[in-house]
């Protein structure tokens, strides 16, 4: 490739612009001058593998003495255009995260540059590309998606479109397939346990269970046990120990689902039930709640209580939770473990 034709592909794809007349001559002179007004930038943007541009671009025809780059046609560009690239960083994947804080406010302004920016990316041999883009601008969505973005995943205020660049099988992390449960088994030292009669229909109508219910956003698992069991049964506990844990497929939204059960102390013993939710609560005597006719019949909801019941009576070690930091992410985090590796060498967990 000759040295003009590269300077000129560098200066499209690092956002440098030249001079109308400079960018003409550039096949018959090296010497390229580098100003702050383009007239041809979208060209030699939208001119790298980019299937939307029109027939303008990088060509060559053969000369004594070897290739020589054809400057494109730029007569039909009005004075004064240019384009913007897209603001954005790349990641340590060889991918680009574009800044959902200064995408172009208009439309045609954003189509435009987003043509450009994912030539500029081709080129640079960049691979995943996410764009988030705010409620605000939902607007944008569709030329994204008509550009070859694709869905990732949604939350309350903004969307995540993803585009895959190579050719090969996309590797980007897919979106968040499991939902986390949780459940609340207390019993106190009567060997009653705070059994919960929900209000919503279910395959299991009238039967007294354990109050369970989803974490929340950035929420400990266990402090999301220790909460569910407050709000549906105003009664304070704290976290024991996890008991076991159950996965299953295709549920609700067609994901994955993970329940984790966990054994927790009784702090008071008072009831006020939330009766947006639930239709009444007690402490059920051990033997009345496991012999209702459902966990007679269910052998996995039998064995989870059977768990439990073993854990109380210390006949079952379960995992505790003891609160470490990663050099990984450097981030304070709670592992769950078998507390019979080093029974006295952790302090009981606290939610904040």
């Amino acid at each position: 490739m000759q040295q003009g034709s590269i300077l000129i592909m560098t200066a499209a794809i690092n956002g440098w612009q030249c001079s109308l007349y400079h960018c003409r001559q550039y096949a018959r002179t090296p010497e390229i001058s580098l100003t702050k007004s383009c007239h041809v930038q979208r060209y030699l943007s939208r001119g790298l593998n980019s299937s939307s541009s029109p027939s303008v671009g990088y060509g060559y025809v053969r000369r004594r003495g070897g290739n020589h780059a054809v400057s494109p046609d730029i007569s039909s560009l009005s004075p004064g255009f240019a384009v913007e690239f897209l603001e954005a960083f790349d990641d340590e994947y060889d991918g680009v995260i574009v800044d959902p804080n200064k995408l172009p406010s208009s439309a045609n302004a954003f189509a435009s540059s987003l043509r450009a920016s994912l030539s500029s990316w081709k080129w640079k041999g960049r691979k995943g590309i996410w764009l988030k883009i705010w409620l605000e601008q939902a607007d944008l969505v569709p030329i994204a998606i008509k550009e070859g973005f694709q869905y990732h995943h949604a939350e309350p205020g903004y969307v995540m479109l993803t585009y895959w660049i190579p050719d090969d099988p996309c590797m980007l992390p897919t979106s968040p397939s499991h939902q986390i449960g949780v459940g609340g088994f207390v019993m106190n030292d009567k060997r009653e346990v705070l059994a919960v009669k929900e209000k919503c229909p279910c395959s299991c109508p009238n039967v007294w269970k354990m109050p369970t219910g989803y974490i929340n956003k950035s929420e400990d698992i266990f402090c999301g046990a220790i909460r569910e069991v407050k709000e549906e049964t105003g009664v304070d506990t704290s976290f024991l120990k996890m008991v076991a844990f159950r996965h299953a497929h295709m549920l609700a939204f067609d994901k994955s689902d993970i329940l984790f059960v966990c054994m927790l102390t009784p702090l008071s013993y008072e009831i006020a039930i939330d009766d947006k939710e639930i239709q009444a609560a007690m402490w059920m005597p051990l033997h009345e709640f496991v012999g209702q006719p459902f966990y007679e019949e269910d052998q996995m909801s039998r064995k989870v209580i059977d768990a439990c019941v073993a854990a109380h009576e210390d006949r079952y070690n379960g995992f505790v939770a003891r609160q470490l930091t990663s050099k990984l992410d450097g981030q304070s985090s709670h592992l769950y473990y078998d507390d019979v590796l080093h029974p006295h060498d952790y302090t009981r967990s606290q939610c904040f």
